[in-house]
Protein backbone atom coordinates (compact mmCIF):
# COMPACT_ATOMS: atom_id res chain seq x y z
CA UNK A 1 0.00 0.00 0.00
CA UNK A 2 1.60 3.32 -0.98
CA UNK A 3 1.46 6.15 1.59
CA UNK A 4 -1.10 9.36 0.52
CA UNK A 5 -2.66 11.88 2.13
CA UNK A 6 -5.27 10.07 4.39
CA UNK A 7 -3.04 6.71 5.38
CA UNK A 8 -1.43 6.75 8.46
CA UNK A 9 2.22 4.96 8.64
CA UNK A 10 2.76 1.89 11.64
CA UNK A 11 6.04 0.66 12.55
CA UNK A 12 5.99 -2.85 13.47
CA UNK A 13 8.90 -4.80 15.03
CA UNK A 14 8.93 -8.01 16.75
CA UNK A 15 12.43 -9.50 18.30
CA UNK A 16 15.58 -11.66 17.03
CA UNK A 17 14.41 -14.62 18.96
CA UNK A 18 12.44 -17.22 17.90
CA UNK A 19 9.16 -16.92 15.30
CA UNK A 20 6.81 -15.86 18.21
CA UNK A 21 6.64 -12.31 18.25
CA UNK A 22 6.08 -12.53 13.91
CA UNK A 23 3.12 -14.74 14.78
CA UNK A 24 2.17 -12.51 16.67
CA UNK A 25 2.39 -9.77 14.41
CA UNK A 26 0.88 -11.57 11.55
CA UNK A 27 -2.19 -11.62 13.99
CA UNK A 28 -2.33 -8.48 14.89
CA UNK A 29 -1.77 -6.83 10.77
CA UNK A 30 -4.52 -9.51 10.19
CA UNK A 31 -7.07 -8.28 12.49
CA UNK A 32 -5.90 -4.15 11.72
CA UNK A 33 -6.35 -4.87 7.83
CA UNK A 34 -9.97 -6.04 9.03
CA UNK A 35 -10.60 -2.95 10.75
CA UNK A 36 -9.58 -0.60 8.12
CA UNK A 37 -6.66 -1.75 6.62
CA UNK A 38 -7.15 0.49 3.60
CA UNK A 39 -6.23 3.61 5.63
CA UNK A 40 -3.02 2.27 6.89
CA UNK A 41 0.52 1.89 5.91
CA UNK A 42 2.95 -0.56 7.55
CA UNK A 43 6.91 -0.42 7.22
CA UNK A 44 8.56 -3.01 9.53
CA UNK A 45 11.94 -2.62 11.34
CA UNK A 46 14.63 -4.78 12.07
CA UNK A 47 12.89 -8.41 12.92
CA UNK A 48 15.03 -10.51 10.43
CA UNK A 49 14.55 -13.63 11.52
CA UNK A 50 10.90 -13.38 10.93
CA UNK A 51 10.66 -11.64 7.72
CA UNK A 52 9.84 -14.96 5.70
CA UNK A 53 6.76 -15.45 8.50
CA UNK A 54 5.37 -11.70 7.92
CA UNK A 55 5.46 -12.72 4.34
CA UNK A 56 2.17 -12.33 3.19
CA UNK A 57 1.22 -9.48 4.94
CA UNK A 58 1.50 -5.85 3.66
CA UNK A 59 4.54 -4.43 4.69
CA UNK A 60 5.45 -2.46 2.42
CA UNK A 61 9.54 -1.89 3.39
CA UNK A 62 11.58 -3.26 5.90
CA UNK A 63 14.54 -1.54 7.15
CA UNK A 64 17.57 -2.82 9.05
CA UNK A 65 18.76 -1.26 12.26
CA UNK A 66 22.41 -1.11 13.09
CA UNK A 67 23.21 -3.79 15.63
CA UNK A 68 24.19 -1.05 18.29
CA UNK A 69 21.11 1.10 18.35
CA UNK A 70 21.45 4.12 17.03
CA UNK A 71 18.62 6.65 17.98
CA UNK A 72 19.52 8.64 15.40
CA UNK A 73 19.25 6.36 12.27
CA UNK A 74 16.19 5.28 13.88
CA UNK A 75 14.80 9.04 14.03
CA UNK A 76 16.07 9.59 9.81
CA UNK A 77 13.58 6.51 9.14
CA UNK A 78 10.61 7.35 11.12
CA UNK A 79 10.82 10.87 10.06
CA UNK A 80 11.29 10.14 6.11
CA UNK A 81 8.66 7.82 6.54
CA UNK A 82 5.90 9.40 8.61
CA UNK A 83 5.83 7.06 11.45
CA UNK A 84 2.57 7.99 13.23
CA UNK A 85 2.47 5.21 15.81
CA UNK A 86 4.06 1.85 16.07
CA UNK A 87 3.36 -1.95 17.29
CA UNK A 88 6.60 -3.60 19.00
CA UNK A 89 6.22 -7.42 20.49
CA UNK A 90 8.93 -7.84 23.01
CA UNK A 91 11.07 -5.94 21.85
CA UNK A 92 11.58 -3.62 24.86
CA UNK A 93 15.09 -1.94 23.86
CA UNK A 94 13.49 -0.60 20.41
CA UNK A 95 10.04 0.46 21.77
CA UNK A 96 12.39 2.72 24.42
CA UNK A 97 13.97 4.17 21.27
CA UNK A 98 11.21 4.32 19.54
CA UNK A 99 9.55 6.82 22.21
CA UNK A 100 12.97 8.45 22.40
CA UNK A 101 12.18 9.67 18.43
CA UNK A 102 8.79 10.75 19.57
CA UNK A 103 6.84 7.95 18.52
CA UNK A 104 3.91 6.50 20.40
CA UNK A 105 4.26 3.31 21.08
CA UNK A 106 1.79 0.10 21.39
CA UNK A 107 4.28 -2.96 23.24
CA UNK A 108 2.65 -6.74 23.66
CA UNK A 109 4.38 -8.18 26.26
CA UNK A 110 3.69 -12.17 25.63
CA UNK A 111 5.66 -13.16 28.31
CA UNK A 112 4.64 -11.14 31.36
CA UNK A 113 5.51 -14.53 33.82
CA UNK A 114 9.58 -14.31 32.74
CA UNK A 115 9.60 -10.71 34.19
CA UNK A 116 11.72 -10.06 37.08
CA UNK A 117 13.23 -6.83 38.68
CA UNK A 118 16.41 -6.91 36.29
CA UNK A 119 14.25 -6.68 33.54
CA UNK A 120 13.18 -3.35 34.17
CA UNK A 121 15.78 -0.89 32.75
CA UNK A 122 14.45 -2.80 28.93
CA UNK A 123 11.29 -2.86 29.24
CA UNK A 124 9.05 0.10 28.27
CA UNK A 125 6.69 0.85 31.50
CA UNK A 126 6.04 4.02 30.14
CA UNK A 127 4.79 2.92 26.62
CA UNK A 128 1.48 4.54 25.32
CA UNK A 129 -0.22 1.18 26.29
CA UNK A 130 1.57 -1.82 27.59
CA UNK A 131 -0.16 -4.68 26.44
CA UNK A 132 0.44 -8.07 28.09
CA UNK A 133 -1.24 -11.26 27.22
CA UNK A 134 -2.93 -13.18 29.91
CA UNK A 135 -0.68 -16.26 31.18
CA UNK A 136 -2.26 -19.50 33.52
CA UNK A 137 -0.06 -18.07 36.05
CA UNK A 138 1.42 -15.07 37.13
CA UNK A 139 4.60 -15.32 39.46
CA UNK A 140 4.53 -12.45 42.19
CA UNK A 141 7.98 -10.59 40.75
CA UNK A 142 6.20 -10.55 37.56
CA UNK A 143 3.23 -9.33 38.74
CA UNK A 144 5.63 -6.48 40.84
CA UNK A 145 7.50 -6.09 37.53
CA UNK A 146 3.55 -4.91 35.38
CA UNK A 147 2.82 -2.91 38.42
CA UNK A 148 4.95 -0.32 37.19
CA UNK A 149 3.73 -0.81 33.65
CA UNK A 150 1.91 3.11 33.27
CA UNK A 151 -1.04 2.18 30.91
CA UNK A 152 -1.32 -1.91 31.75
CA UNK A 153 -3.61 -4.01 30.05
CA UNK A 154 -3.97 -7.29 30.11
CA UNK A 155 -5.24 -8.76 26.65
CA UNK A 156 -6.08 -12.58 25.51
CA UNK A 157 -3.74 -14.96 23.02
CA UNK A 158 -2.73 -12.83 20.54
CA UNK A 159 -3.03 -15.38 18.02
CA UNK A 160 -5.32 -15.04 14.75
CA UNK A 161 -8.43 -15.89 15.62
CA UNK A 162 -10.32 -16.89 12.05
CA UNK A 163 -9.67 -17.79 8.55
CA UNK A 164 -7.94 -21.07 9.37
CA UNK A 165 -10.05 -24.10 11.08
CA UNK A 166 -9.11 -27.67 11.88
CA UNK A 167 -10.00 -30.09 8.47
CA UNK A 168 -8.81 -33.71 10.63
CA UNK A 169 -10.23 -34.99 13.61
CA UNK A 170 -8.22 -36.37 16.44
CA UNK A 171 -7.11 -40.28 15.23
CA UNK A 172 -5.04 -42.95 17.16
CA UNK A 173 -3.23 -43.74 14.09
CA UNK A 174 -1.83 -40.56 13.34
CA UNK A 175 -0.52 -40.22 9.59
CA UNK A 176 0.70 -36.96 9.05
CA UNK A 177 2.63 -34.99 11.55
CA UNK A 178 3.43 -31.63 11.98
CA UNK A 179 7.77 -30.85 13.48
CA UNK A 180 7.97 -27.75 14.31
CA UNK A 181 11.33 -26.00 16.04
CA UNK A 182 10.36 -22.61 15.49
CA UNK A 183 12.55 -19.64 15.10
CA UNK A 184 16.01 -21.39 16.76
CA UNK A 185 17.91 -18.00 16.73
CA UNK A 186 19.08 -16.76 20.70
CA UNK A 187 20.97 -14.26 22.01
CA UNK A 188 24.21 -14.92 23.13
CA UNK A 189 23.37 -18.50 21.48
CA UNK A 190 26.81 -19.59 19.32
CA UNK A 191 25.60 -22.66 17.72
CA UNK A 192 21.91 -22.88 17.02
CA UNK A 193 22.46 -26.29 15.34
CA UNK A 194 22.62 -28.02 18.95
CA UNK A 195 19.39 -28.81 19.47
CA UNK A 196 17.97 -29.92 15.96
CA UNK A 197 21.09 -32.36 15.89
CA UNK A 198 19.70 -33.74 19.42
CA UNK A 199 15.78 -33.57 18.13
CA UNK A 200 14.95 -34.16 14.90
CA UNK A 201 16.93 -37.42 14.18
CA UNK A 202 15.02 -38.79 17.58
CA UNK A 203 11.70 -37.36 16.37
CA UNK A 204 11.49 -38.87 12.89
CA UNK A 205 12.98 -42.72 14.59
CA UNK A 206 9.92 -42.44 16.85
CA UNK A 207 7.23 -41.05 14.52
CA UNK A 208 8.00 -43.61 11.88
CA UNK A 209 7.54 -46.36 14.94
CA UNK A 210 4.44 -45.17 15.55
CA UNK A 211 3.00 -45.13 11.65
CA UNK A 212 3.25 -41.14 10.98
CA UNK A 213 3.74 -41.32 6.68
CA UNK A 214 4.25 -37.88 6.37
CA UNK A 215 6.03 -35.15 8.39
CA UNK A 216 6.94 -31.59 7.61
CA UNK A 217 9.61 -30.00 9.85
CA UNK A 218 9.00 -26.18 10.22
CA UNK A 219 11.72 -24.55 11.76
CA UNK A 220 15.41 -22.23 9.95
CA UNK A 221 17.28 -25.06 10.35
CA UNK A 222 21.33 -24.83 8.81
CA UNK A 223 20.88 -25.58 5.44
CA UNK A 224 23.42 -28.05 5.82
CA UNK A 225 21.32 -29.89 7.89
CA UNK A 226 17.97 -29.47 6.26
CA UNK A 227 19.39 -30.70 2.95
CA UNK A 228 20.64 -34.03 5.15
CA UNK A 229 17.50 -34.60 6.13
CA UNK A 230 15.69 -34.69 3.01
CA UNK A 231 18.17 -36.47 1.42
CA UNK A 232 18.45 -39.52 4.36
CA UNK A 233 15.22 -39.48 6.05
CA UNK A 234 12.61 -41.43 3.75
CA UNK A 235 11.07 -43.14 6.96
CA UNK A 236 8.56 -41.53 7.06
CA UNK A 237 8.74 -38.91 3.94
CA UNK A 238 9.86 -35.68 4.94
CA UNK A 239 7.65 -33.73 2.78
CA UNK A 240 9.38 -30.12 3.17
CA UNK A 241 12.11 -28.29 5.41
CA UNK A 242 11.63 -24.74 6.59
CA UNK A 243 10.13 -21.42 7.17
CA UNK A 244 6.31 -21.12 6.43
CA UNK A 245 4.51 -18.03 5.63
CA UNK A 246 2.35 -17.23 9.01
CA UNK A 247 -1.29 -18.73 7.42
CA UNK A 248 0.28 -21.58 5.67
CA UNK A 249 1.68 -22.61 8.65
CA UNK A 250 -1.52 -22.27 10.40
CA UNK A 251 -2.89 -24.53 7.24
CA UNK A 252 -0.38 -27.49 8.17
CA UNK A 253 -1.55 -27.41 11.85
CA UNK A 254 -4.95 -27.48 11.07
CA UNK A 255 -4.36 -30.48 8.56
CA UNK A 256 -1.88 -32.57 10.50
CA UNK A 257 -2.69 -35.89 13.29
CA UNK A 258 -0.09 -34.59 15.52
CA UNK A 259 2.22 -31.37 16.46
CA UNK A 260 5.56 -31.99 17.93
CA UNK A 261 6.72 -28.79 19.05
CA UNK A 262 9.36 -27.10 21.07
CA UNK A 263 7.17 -25.26 23.75
CA UNK A 264 6.90 -21.93 22.38
CA UNK A 265 3.97 -20.56 23.89
CA UNK A 266 2.62 -19.25 19.96
CA UNK A 267 2.44 -22.37 18.76
CA UNK A 268 0.70 -24.00 21.56
CA UNK A 269 -1.52 -21.67 21.80
CA UNK A 270 -2.14 -21.43 18.07
CA UNK A 271 -2.53 -25.53 18.13
CA UNK A 272 -4.76 -25.76 21.40
CA UNK A 273 -7.17 -23.02 19.07
CA UNK A 274 -7.56 -26.00 16.83
CA UNK A 275 -7.67 -28.79 18.65
CA UNK A 276 -4.91 -29.92 17.77
CA UNK A 277 -3.09 -32.75 19.38
CA UNK A 278 0.24 -31.63 20.59
CA UNK A 279 3.27 -32.69 22.64
CA UNK A 280 6.24 -30.78 23.46
CA UNK A 281 9.39 -31.68 22.75
CA UNK A 282 12.51 -30.79 25.52
CA UNK A 283 13.07 -26.89 26.43
CA UNK A 284 15.36 -24.45 24.06
CA UNK A 285 15.80 -22.00 26.77
CA UNK A 286 13.59 -20.60 29.81
CA UNK A 287 10.39 -19.57 28.49
CA UNK A 288 10.18 -22.80 27.01
CA UNK A 289 10.27 -24.28 30.56
CA UNK A 290 7.29 -22.26 31.53
CA UNK A 291 5.31 -22.37 28.33
CA UNK A 292 5.44 -26.37 28.67
CA UNK A 293 4.54 -26.60 32.09
CA UNK A 294 1.36 -23.92 31.25
CA UNK A 295 0.37 -26.27 28.56
CA UNK A 296 0.41 -29.62 30.53
CA UNK A 297 -1.60 -27.87 33.40
CA UNK A 298 -4.00 -26.30 31.78
CA UNK A 299 -4.71 -30.00 29.58
CA UNK A 300 -4.21 -31.60 32.93
CA UNK A 301 -2.34 -34.14 31.11
CA UNK A 302 1.81 -34.55 31.24
CA UNK A 303 2.44 -33.91 27.10
CA UNK A 304 6.23 -32.68 27.92
CA UNK A 305 9.10 -34.49 26.96
CA UNK A 306 11.81 -33.59 29.30
CA UNK A 307 16.00 -33.65 28.94
CA UNK A 308 18.10 -36.50 30.87
CA UNK A 309 19.25 -34.38 33.93
CA UNK A 310 22.78 -34.79 32.46
CA UNK A 311 21.78 -32.43 29.89
CA UNK A 312 20.28 -29.99 32.50
CA UNK A 313 17.74 -30.36 35.17
CA UNK A 314 14.55 -27.68 34.85
CA UNK A 315 14.16 -26.89 38.57
CA UNK A 316 18.40 -25.87 38.41
CA UNK A 317 17.39 -23.74 35.94
CA UNK A 318 14.40 -22.17 37.19
CA UNK A 319 16.43 -21.49 40.81
CA UNK A 320 19.15 -19.49 38.42
CA UNK A 321 16.83 -17.46 36.86
CA UNK A 322 15.91 -15.57 40.48
CA UNK A 323 19.47 -14.38 40.93
CA UNK A 324 20.60 -14.25 36.75
CA UNK A 325 18.73 -14.73 34.00
CA UNK A 326 22.32 -15.22 32.08
CA UNK A 327 23.02 -18.08 34.50
CA UNK A 328 19.87 -19.78 34.10
CA UNK A 329 20.52 -19.67 29.97
CA UNK A 330 24.17 -20.66 30.37
CA UNK A 331 23.32 -23.75 32.18
CA UNK A 332 20.47 -24.73 29.60
CA UNK A 333 22.64 -23.49 26.26
CA UNK A 334 25.41 -24.93 27.67
CA UNK A 335 23.62 -28.40 28.67
CA UNK A 336 22.12 -28.61 25.46
CA UNK A 337 25.77 -27.88 23.26
CA UNK A 338 27.85 -30.94 25.21
CA UNK A 339 25.48 -33.20 24.99
CA UNK A 340 25.50 -32.44 21.14
CA UNK A 341 29.34 -32.96 21.29
CA UNK A 342 29.66 -35.66 23.70
CA UNK A 343 26.28 -37.32 24.31
CA UNK A 344 24.51 -37.22 21.44
CA UNK A 345 24.10 -40.83 20.76
CA UNK A 346 22.66 -41.31 24.73
CA UNK A 347 20.43 -38.46 24.76
CA UNK A 348 18.60 -38.85 21.29
CA UNK A 349 18.34 -41.71 22.52
CA UNK A 350 16.48 -41.14 25.57
CA UNK A 351 14.45 -38.11 23.58
CA UNK A 352 13.44 -41.14 21.02
CA UNK A 353 12.55 -43.94 23.48
CA UNK A 354 10.14 -40.95 25.77
CA UNK A 355 8.75 -39.55 22.16
CA UNK A 356 7.48 -43.17 21.01
CA UNK A 357 5.75 -43.72 24.70
CA UNK A 358 3.92 -40.48 24.65
CA UNK A 359 3.01 -41.10 21.34
CA UNK A 360 1.85 -44.52 22.33
CA UNK A 361 -0.01 -42.82 25.51
CA UNK A 362 -1.75 -40.57 22.95
CA UNK A 363 -2.78 -43.16 20.39
CA UNK A 364 -4.58 -45.75 23.05
CA UNK A 365 -6.24 -42.26 24.70
CA UNK A 366 -7.99 -41.43 21.69
CA UNK A 367 -8.84 -45.16 21.11
CA UNK A 368 -10.45 -45.53 24.38
CA UNK A 369 -10.74 -48.56 27.42
CA UNK A 370 -10.31 -48.20 30.64
CA UNK A 371 -6.54 -46.94 32.05
CA UNK A 372 -5.63 -45.14 28.71
CA UNK A 373 -4.60 -42.02 27.80
CA UNK A 374 -1.51 -39.54 29.31
CA UNK A 375 -0.50 -39.39 32.50
CA UNK A 376 -1.61 -36.20 34.90
CA UNK A 377 1.03 -33.32 34.92
CA UNK A 378 3.65 -34.01 38.02
CA UNK A 379 2.34 -30.68 39.44
CA UNK A 380 5.42 -28.45 39.17
CA UNK A 381 4.58 -25.34 37.69
CA UNK A 382 5.74 -21.83 38.89
CA UNK A 383 3.38 -19.92 41.59
CA UNK A 384 1.06 -16.75 40.78
CA UNK A 385 -2.52 -16.18 40.08
CA UNK A 386 -4.33 -15.73 36.70
CA UNK A 387 -4.68 -11.89 35.82
CA UNK A 388 -8.76 -10.85 35.14
CA UNK A 389 -9.58 -14.45 34.51
CA UNK A 390 -9.39 -17.98 36.06
CA UNK A 391 -8.14 -21.30 34.55
CA UNK A 392 -11.14 -23.93 34.94
CA UNK A 393 -10.76 -26.47 38.05
CA UNK A 394 -9.54 -29.58 35.95
CA UNK A 395 -9.61 -32.08 38.36
CA UNK A 396 -8.47 -35.33 36.10
CA UNK A 397 -8.07 -38.91 36.30
CA UNK A 398 -4.81 -40.54 36.35
CA UNK A 399 -4.90 -41.20 32.67
CA UNK A 400 -7.27 -39.30 29.82
CA UNK A 401 -7.45 -37.93 26.41
CA UNK A 402 -6.86 -33.89 26.90
CA UNK A 403 -9.01 -31.43 25.88
CA UNK A 404 -6.64 -29.56 23.10
CA UNK A 405 -8.11 -26.34 23.13
CA UNK A 406 -7.75 -26.16 26.94
CA UNK A 407 -4.77 -23.93 27.22
CA UNK A 408 -5.98 -21.26 24.72
CA UNK A 409 -9.66 -21.47 25.95
CA UNK A 410 -7.88 -20.32 29.76
CA UNK A 411 -6.47 -16.75 28.61
CA UNK A 412 -8.93 -16.56 25.51
CA UNK A 413 -8.11 -16.02 21.74
CA UNK A 414 -9.36 -12.09 20.92
CA UNK A 415 -6.05 -10.74 21.83
CA UNK A 416 -4.98 -9.87 18.43
CA UNK A 417 -8.46 -7.67 18.14
CA UNK A 418 -7.62 -6.44 21.35
CA UNK A 419 -4.36 -5.18 20.45
CA UNK A 420 -5.30 -3.67 16.87
CA UNK A 421 -7.88 -1.73 18.49
CA UNK A 422 -5.83 0.05 21.31
CA UNK A 423 -3.66 0.79 18.55
CA UNK A 424 -6.66 2.06 16.41
CA UNK A 425 -7.14 4.37 19.39
CA UNK A 426 -3.54 5.68 20.00
CA UNK A 427 -3.84 6.69 16.13
CA UNK A 428 -6.97 9.06 16.94
CA UNK A 429 -5.72 10.05 20.44
CA UNK A 430 -2.07 11.58 18.70
CA UNK A 431 -2.37 12.99 15.43
CA UNK A 432 0.75 14.07 13.72
CA UNK A 433 4.22 12.81 13.47
CA UNK A 434 7.28 12.12 15.56
CA UNK A 435 9.23 14.93 16.44
CA UNK A 436 12.86 15.01 15.58
CA UNK A 437 15.71 14.43 17.99
CA UNK A 438 17.79 17.49 19.14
Amino acid sequence: MKANAESSTVAVAGVEFGWGSSGKLSAVLSALRARGGERLRFIGLASGLGRPVLAEQPVERWFDLPEEQSNRELSRIVHAQRVRAALVVLNGALANALRACGVPVVFVDSLPFLRTDGDRPDLPLDAEVYCAQRCVELPSEGARVLAGARRLRWVDAVIDDGGVVRSRTPTPHPRRALLNLGGLRAPHLTDWASYPQLVLPAALEALTASGVTEVHIAGNLPAWLAAHLMDSCTHPPVTAVGALPHKEFLRRLAECDVLLTSPGLTTLLEAGRLGTPTLCLPPQNLGQIFSGRFHSQALGADVRLRWPREVFDEEEALALRVHSEGKALDLIYGGISRAADLGRHRTATAVRESLVEKLKQLADGLAGGPGAGLPAPDGHTPGGHVPDRHAPDRRVPDRHVPDWTALTNAVGTAGAAQVADALLQLLVETPGAARPLR
